[in-house]
């Protein structure tokens, strides 16, 4: 039953253009971020998104966050869901506070909503004054603690957190921790990107590899993350080089070939 889960990626693509100075390069180059992606994450899931650098993690964050939509498939999300992110859905001019009330306004919140969300953003954030400064005047660390503290204090049925605590200090990053562990007690589906591999490995019960856009592995946390670090082991392993080759083959099976454009521009106006 499609009410079981949480999201359901039905044969997702994702596609963007390329912009390259490179004049080799044929202007409008287009290729797969993502590209023909399937899975079911249960509600109350706890999944780590592992790959690495440039595999399709962000955008894969954009998409199951609502924020960006797939040129090919089908996706369904059964609940409300919060990105956290580093800048994600701040307004650099705003101040901390204005930020959580142009956040109220905009889910049509009423005002003892608001002021609840502000409570407890100044509970959990710790920014002291910095919440009456400017975003544009915060550090990463800060930003990611005033993001975090929004999208937690609204309490959607499924975060995703996409390097949200990769910034900041330890301490707080532990307190985030801390709290997502609270969530998952509370059954909450929780969708966690991070390049640190224990940190996945401790806190997820399930993993997700994509690497080059493609869908790798789906199952349990162990069986993903030892794959997944058997690869980043045996990538490290190579030579420059060797590394430099395996990644420009990897970039052209994402590019669209003449033919593929076609077809793709013909399953769009069908």
């Amino acid at each position: 039953m499609e009410e079981n889960y949480a999201v359901i990626f039905d044969h997702v693509s994702k596609i963007y253009s390329l912009k390259s100075k490179d004049k080799k390069n044929h202007p409008g180059q287009r290729f797969y971020a993502l590209k023909d992606i399937s899975f079911k994450i249960p509600k109350g899931e706890v999944v780590g998104i592992l790959g690495t650098n440039g595999s399709g993690k962000s955008t894969m964050s954009v998409i199951l966050s609502g924020i960006s939509e797939p040129e090919e498939g089908k996706i369904t999300v059964n609940g409300e869901q919060a990105l956290i992110a580093i800048n994600t859905g701040l307004n650099q001019q705003l101040t901390g506070l204005e930020n959580i009330e142009l956040k109220g306004a905009l889910l049509g919140l009423k005002k003892k909503q608001v002021q609840k969300i502000i409570d407890d953003v100044i509970d959990f954030a710790e920014l002291g004054d910095f919440l009456y400064q400017p975003v544009k005047k915060y550090s990463s660390g800060m930003k990611s603690r005033l993001g975090f503290s929004i999208n937690l204090a609204l309490d959607p049925d499924i975060f995703i957190v996409d390097e949200a605590l990769s910034v900041g200090d330890k301490r707080f990053a532990k307190k985030c921790i801390d709290k997502m562990n609270d969530l998952k007690k509370q059954g909450k589906t929780i969708i966690f990107i991070s390049h640190s591999l224990p940190q996945v490995k401790s806190f997820c019960t399930s993993a997700i590899w994509i690497e080059g856009g493609v869908l790798q592995e789906y199952g349990d946390i162990e069986t993903v993350a030892d794959h997944y670090d058997a690869y980043v082991q045996e990538l490290n392993a190579m030579s420059k080089k060797e590394q430099k080759k395996l990644i420009n083959e990897k970039f052209k099976k994402r590019i669209i070939k003449e033919q593929q454009k076609k077809s793709l521009l013909n399953r769009l106006f069908e």
